[in-house]
Order: C-alpha cells, then structure tokens, then sequence
C-alpha cells in the first residue's frame, strides 16, 4: 500500500519478539491493568457526577454496554468506525469524514471519543450517523464493542495505539487503518524504547497513513511493514469553514458581542502559564492606546472558572461565554470575553483580527495552526511545536504565521495590529498555504475504498 509520495523500506526486528508480545500472557497482564484502572476511574467519574462537577457521561459505554436503541441507526447497514480521541483528532477528521460520507452513502459512519470535549464537538458533525464513547481497551470490552457495531473497517485518526482494539479487530478479519498518523519528538523516544513490543501490534494494521516522510521513517523505525506504510499528507490542510456559514466577521461580532469598531484578538486553546502572558502583552496594549478587545479561549474549558479568578484578580473586566446571551452585553475595548464553551474557536477566529494559539508558549506541543489560515487571519504561535512542527515550518516559511518567544508575543503583537496591509498579507499567504498542500483526504479515501473492495 503506497501513497503519492513513497513508502519507506526497514529491517524487521530481532527474530522471536513477536511470539513473545503476542503470547496470551502479555494481553492478561495488560488486560488485568486496563481493569484495575477502569474500575478505580469509575467511582471517580460518578463523583463528578453526583456532586455537582462536570457530568461524565458513557461510563457504560466505555465497558461496551449500550442502553436498548441505542445502535438502531446501524441496523441492516455496512458500518466506517472512525476513532478520534479528542477535540483536535476531531477536528482533524473532518473533511474525512465529509469525503466518506458522500464516497460511501450507504455505510453508517460511527465516531467513538476518548474526551467528553471530543465527544461534544462530534455530535455536532452532521455526517456522523452515531457517536459513541471509545471503550476501555480491555479484550471482553473490545471485542462487546466489535459484536455489537460491525464494522467494516475502524479508521483511527493520529496516532491512537490500542493493543486490544488492534489485535481483536484482527481477529475479527475487520481491516485497521491508522489516518493523518504523526509521531511527535516527544513521543519517538518512548516509543523506540518499547519498539519490539510495539512492531507485532503496528503490523497488524493493513495500512498506516503518515503526515510526513519523518513520520513515515519514524513509524518503520519502531517495526511497521514497508509494504503498509503510506505518506498521504496532513489532514488539516483540507479543512474547510463550513461551520461557519454565511456569518460574516461583523455579524459574528454580534453574537460574541464584540464591539463593531475597534481591533479584536483571539487567543485560543491556552494553557496554564500561557493566560498570564497573553494579559501582560493585553495590557501592554492598553497601555499604547490600542483600541483592543481580547477573546481568551482555554484549550479546556473546565478551566474556565481558574482563569476567571486570573482576570480579576489583574483587574479586568471580563463576562463569560455562557452568561453573554443573558446580559446582552457589548464589550468594550480593554474587556475580555472568556470562552467556556465547546466547538465555538472557528467562528471566535473569524471575528478576530489576529489570532494566538496556545499550547506553543509552555511545553504542551502546540495546537493546530492552521485554523485561523483557513479564515485568513495573522497567526502568532510560540516554540513549543513539537506536535506541529512541520505545520508551522511550512507556515513561518510561507509568511502565513510568526513563530515568537514569549517576551517578543507583545511587540510582535503591536506590530501586526498597527499594520492592517501586514495582517492581511499574512492572513492570505497562510489561506495559499493551505490550498497548495490539500488532497491528503482524497489519497486516504483511496486507501480506505480499496481495504474494503478486499
């Protein structure tokens, strides 16, 4: 199985580690781990539940038990699971899951979450035939899951190794595909260390799609089978806007209630660390007189209540998300609007005026880019891009996106924001970034199509 750009070649690894992963032994003991952490996890997500915190849903469904009814859409159907453990692989998988549904009208697509953020954002995806809770990879679990979905093919979007997952669904004859797969430099070197236990699970996929060539010599380093690892390209440069609608930024400013004059700046996805930098380049602002209104958008919005504390405690005069409807309120320029919700950034991104995305000032990894490419707006990202490395070489280089220390986030901000021709030239040189790297979705289609015509 190649893709359009090469398939790499490597030696297989020392002769009889492969018997040794495969023995029974090896599953039970994983197994009876998988369990004891499950059933501690359990009294845990119920206390969340009944005392008043965030309602942590699908227990059952993460031990394969669904409620009467609940896989009715999948009755008489050929059925895709695709897998995407949070809200980026969702995110991600999107335009997959577009082509899917319009390449194969009569499968059921179902879309299993690890996250309940994850899980929140695919029920809004109207492709989706069912959304269901990934179970705990523990075999009795998988292979309930497995009996009761049967699917034709599970399509695993990044990087999401399950051994029971792998090794039941080989058992089953059900073909496994890893998608837009990545190996981040923070993950090569735990994995080379567990390389030979590692090779017999990666072989048991029929093809593992990588995002690029260093991800493909990363993925035959660890044992994977020349003959099934393709280099398709990066999901991500086929997103599209469609969530969006016909909103325009004005009318979107609107809704977030973002005053119509003025200069608006999105920070998304921020980390602890990251808020209190972001505030200090905000005021620095304000202290130059930039009309500016600061959209803050906690990559977890359980956060929502922590970073609340920050902004009054620095004297800010915020409103959150959730209380925006009630009040009605218009911001004005040196306001924040806390975003608590889920599955609104896109649209947050396309009010704004010049885009931060977090994750990239402290040592998280980063998170995608290239969403505010897409709806044409500057984007400043910080060092730690390790998830996005190649994503933000291709765009520093192309002019679409700044790379910045934290001390530069203030006056690389002031810069922008005083040049309306430089925003707008480094909005559109990432959108032309984008459209020159898309067709990753089309080659994993084409993979997909013939795993199932076999």
């Amino acid at each position: 199985m190649t893709g359009s750009t090469g398939v790499f070649m490597i030696c297989n690894s020392p002769i009889g580690i492969e018997r040794i992963v495969k023995g029974d032994g090896v599953y039970l003991l994983y197994d009876l781990i998988w369990l004891v952490g499950a059933m501690a996890l359990v009294p845990w997500y119920l206390l969340r539940r009944f005392c008043g915190g965030k309602n942590r849903q699908g227990i059952r469904e993460r031990f394969g038990w669904y409620a009467p009814g609940r896989l009715v859409q999948l009755k008489g159907r050929p059925v895709l699971w695709l897998h995407a453990v949070s809200v980026g692989e969702t995110h991600a998988a999107v335009p997959l899951i577009r082509a899917l549904k319009q390449k194969f009208p009569e499968h059921a697509l179902v879309l299993t979450n690890v996250t309940e953020t994850g899980h929140a954002v695919a029920r809004n995806i109207a492709e989706i035939d069912l959304c269901l809770f990934f179970p705990f990879d523990i075999s009795w679990a998988v292979r309930r899951v497995l009996r009761q979905v049967r699917p034709d093919i599970v399509v695993i979007v990044e990087t999401e190794i399950w051994p029971n997952l792998v090794r039941c669904a080989q058992q089953a004859a059900i073909p496994l595909i890893l998608v837009n797969g990545r190996i981040s430099d923070r993950s090569f070197p735990r994995y080379r260390k567990g390389r030979f236990f590692l090779r017999p699970v990666l072989n048991q996929f029929a093809c593992l799609c990588m995002q690029t060539q260093q991800d493909g010599q990363r993925i035959l380093s660890l044992g994977a089978l020349p003959e099934r690892v393709a280099v398709i390209g990066n999901l991500k440069f086929d997103m599209s806007c469609d969530g969006i609608g016909a909103a325009t930024p004005e009318a979107l400013r609107v809704t977030y209630g973002l005053p119509a004059e003025g200069l608006v700046w999105v920070a998304g996805s921020t980390h602890p660390g990251e808020e209190e930098l972001v505030l200090e380049a905000f005021q620095e602002m304000r202290k130059q007189g930039v009309e500016l209104c600061l959209v803050l958008a906690p990559r977890h919005p359980g956060r929502a209540q922590e970073v609340g504390q920050l902004l009054t405690s620095r004297g800010f005069n915020w409103i959150a998300r959730t209380a925006l409807d009630e009040s009605a309120k218009t911001l004005r320029p040196g306001d924040v609007l806390l975003v608590d919700t889920v599955g609104e950034l896109l649209k947050l991104y396309a009010a704004a005026d010049v885009v931060f995305v977090g994750g990239s000032l402290v040592p998280v990894g980063g998170h995608n880019v290239l969403e505010a490419a897409l709806l044409k707006k500057p984007v400043l990202f910080g060092p730690h891009m390790e998830n996005f490395r190649e994503i933000a070489r291709l765009l520093t280089e192309s002019g679409g996106g700044k790379q910045i220390q934290a001390s530069e986030l203030s006056p690389e901000l002031s810069a922008l924001l005083g040049d309306p021709e430089a925003m707008q030239a480094m909005g559109m040189a990432g959108y032309n970034l984008l459209r020159q790297h898309a067709g990753a979705t089309e080659r994993t289609v084409d993979v997909i199509r013939r795993l199932l015509d076999t």
